[in-house]
């Protein structure tokens, strides 16, 4: 049996997939570390093939047609075998000794039978090119040592979100939801965290620093200038997540609230990027975004505009722009996430 199924999507990532996968074989035994090569054209298939040769019944090297994260991350997970599944770019690493306590906790909850739908983990921006690092972490928001569910959270600070790199979703849940995330596309990993959120019953949250997450390479999708490039993209996983679900229908309703504020961040930001490309045509996309969501239903234009990220984009003209991009450069200075 294995306690975790840790995907590692792989493309052209010879120069550095490997400490991402050494970081995850202290697992040892409990794990399988699924390195899906994603159509590279380097040297990466050539390295997940001597990783699992390395490490038999540990390591298993899936090649496949390029199909971009999100298809990596579909593979991943029509292979996992792990009762839990934890996505790991090859870009970043995670803690030795969180993880060898993140598994202890989940072999726990296996052996009692009562297993969690989510278990939770900070994560930590780094950037060893300015020797800095960033965690961020639930104090506050989620109970501590027991299994709780979403009557029980707190409320969420805007720099407190739930992603990709904080969760450890049950692998059944996720195909029990039907989660098939888009192929070639980018930033898909918001829709990875957020679709199976409504399905989520029981979780449980650990304070340790467990994922590491890599901010520095000039070709890395949360750069800058990659994002505005990509701008259309992240409209695209915007409108992906709005058609998800009819928000006013989620009856819990701190969970309501917190999809909303989710989906209000994710609107914020396409909305930065689009201003600061600052082009007739990027204004009148983000105009247009903002309309998709209204078109959505009054419900769910008003849940996701009464979130203190979205009040800024209700000030019209150069003023309300001048804000947004303001709050957004603050922002970056003092959490580094891009």
């Amino acid at each position: 049996m294995k306690i975790l199924s840790i995907v590692i999507p792989c493309y052209n990532s010879e120069g550095y997939m490997a400490h991402a996968v050494e970081s995850a074989l202290v697992g040892g035994e409990d794990v399988e570390v699924l390195i899906v090569d994603d159509g590279s054209v380097d040297g990466t298939a050539k390295i997940a093939d001597e990783l699992e040769q390395k490490h038999p019944g540990i390591v298993r090297a899936i090649h496949q047609e390029n199909a971009g994260h999100g298809g990596a991350v579909n593979t991943g997970l029509h292979n996992a075998k792990g009762i839990y599944f934890k996505v790991l770019d090859s870009d970043d690493w995670l803690d030795r000794e969180s993880l060898v306590k993140a598994l202890e906790k989940l072999r726990s909850f296996i052996c009692a039978g009562k297993l969690v739908d989510m278990f939770l983990a900070n994560y930590v921006y780094e950037k060893p090119s300015l020797r800095k690092h960033k965690a961020i972490r639930y104090e506050g928001v989620f109970p501590q040592g027991e299994i709780f569910s979403w009557n029980d959270i707190k409320k969420f600070k805007v720099s407190q979100n739930i992603l990709m790199h904080s969760v450890i979703y049950r692998t059944q849940m996720l195909i029990d939801c039907g989660l098939e995330l888009p192929k070639h596309t980018f930033y898909v990993d918001n829709i990875f965290v957020y679709v199976p959120l409504p399905f989520v019953k029981t979780m449980y949250y650990m304070d340790v620093d467990l994922y590491r997450y890599f901010i520095g390479r000039d070709d890395q999708s949360v750069n800058e200038e990659v994002m505005i490039g990509r701008i259309d993209q992240q409209i695209k996983v915007n409108k992906i997540m709005i058609n998800a679900y009819d928000l006013t229908k989620i009856r819990n309703k701190k969970l309501r609230d917190y999809m909303a504020k989710y989906l209000a961040m994710m609107m914020t930001v396409s909305s930065v990027f689009l201003i600061k490309e600052g082009s007739e045509e990027s204004l009148a996309k983000r105009s247009e975004l903002w309309e998709y969501l209204k078109n959505a239903g009054k419900g769910m234009n008003r849940l996701v505009n009464r979130q203190i990220l979205s009040r800024p984009m209700q000030i019209r003209g150069k003023a309300g722009r001048k804000m947004v991009v303001w709050g957004y450069s603050i922002s970056r200075k003092l959490y580094g996430f891009n």
